[in-house]
């Protein structure tokens, strides 16, 4: 227990936990701190680049095998079937409609590529290598868990129907795309491709990381002031309680599939994460009658600040135990 508060506590201090709440504190405050959109935007962009250009990098150097198939398809389990065990919980814990408790489980099937990051730079803090292609796992698990939520308010009479229109653009959302893509590309050109761009996607990225948490605070900030009313206590209690079980999960995933320990810890940080990005800009065109007051602020206001501070070293701590290590 000590050793997960000292992690959390040191992990508490880094200049990428510190703009976040940096954010979140501005954003209370009322300040009229900003980050224009189309910054935000182009951050995003970078970052998304930059994760996807390094793993497919790290996969021409690993190549493929067997535990990267396994994991791949486990990544696809995971995104489909948490969606399921969130949406019974939604409804035992909170009196939210199914399209609402949909929307919700949508968000926590699906990925936070900026929580994988940071589960990253923890295990690089602590020398503890993790499987490049992980980053094709987050790629998979972004979209499956849409089509869950969508079939969820099928079945509870929505009226919902996975259109064609509907799947392709779920399929090509910029993040997707854009992760993938670069994945592609990194996997192509590999080391001699990285040395190439290094000064670009390496050397600026934490530093760029920092300023989009910046804004993630802000707009977290922003989700926290106008929660009451909106959200009771079911619900936060579900945005802490819904991590904890997928990091379970992933745990499980993890250890059967036999990644490392870093893979372990990174593959239970996307099991309980909870997208901010590319869910969102789904519901709103899949479930526009969901109130993206409460999906958003579950999933960025709750969820995504519990990883970044207690769930990492937790999740680091369980595998540990777990692996013997």
């Amino acid at each position: 227990m000590n050793e997960i508060f000292s992690l959390a506590g040191a992990n508490l201090l880094s200049p990428i936990i510190l703009s976040f709440a940096l954010g979140v504190g501005a954003a209370l405050a009322r300040s009229d701190l900003a980050i224009p959109e189309a910054v935000a935007k182009g951050m995003s962009i970078y970052l998304l680049f930059a994760i996807g250009f390094k793993g497919g990098v790290a996969v021409s150097s690993h190549g493929v095998d067997a535990t990267m198939i396994l994991s791949l398809f486990a990544g696809l389990v995971l995104s489909f079937g948490l969606p399921l065990l969130a949406f019974s919980l939604l409804r035992i814990m909170t009196g939210m409609t199914n399209t609402d408790a949909a929307a919700v489980a949508a968000h926590y099937g699906s990925i936070s590529i900026v929580t994988f990051v940071a589960g990253t730079s923890i295990l690089e803090g602590r020398m503890i290598e993790s499987e490049g292609y992980l980053v094709a796992v987050a790629a998979v698990m972004e979209a499956p868990a849409i089509l869950s939520a969508l079939w969820l308010v099928a079945r509870g009479g929505g009226g919902k129907r996975m259109e064609p229109e509907l799947l392709r653009e779920i399929m090509l959302n910029g993040s997707i795309v854009l992760l993938v893509g670069a994945f592609v590309i990194g996997a192509l050109t590999g080391e001699k491709g990285l040395a190439e761009i290094s000064p670009f996607i390496v050397t600026p990225f934490k530093g760029v990381l920092c300023l989009f948490l910046l804004d993630m605070g802000l707009i977290a900030g922003r989700g926290l002031r106008n929660i009451r009313g909106v959200l009771g206590a079911g619900a936060i209690g579900f945005a802490i309680l819904m991590p904890l079980l997928g990091s379970i999960i992933g745990l499980g995933a993890g250890l059967l599939v036999g990644l490392s320990l870093g893979g372990v810890v990174l593959l239970m940080v996307l099991s309980a994460s909870a997208s901010y990005i590319a869910v969102p800009a789904a519901m709103r065109v899949a479930l526009p009658e969901a109130n993206p007051a409460i999906y958003l602020t579950l999933s960025l206001g709750v969820t995504f600040p519990f990883n970044l501070t207690l769930g990492i070293p937790l999740y680091l701590a369980m595998a540990q135990v777990a692996m013997g290590v």
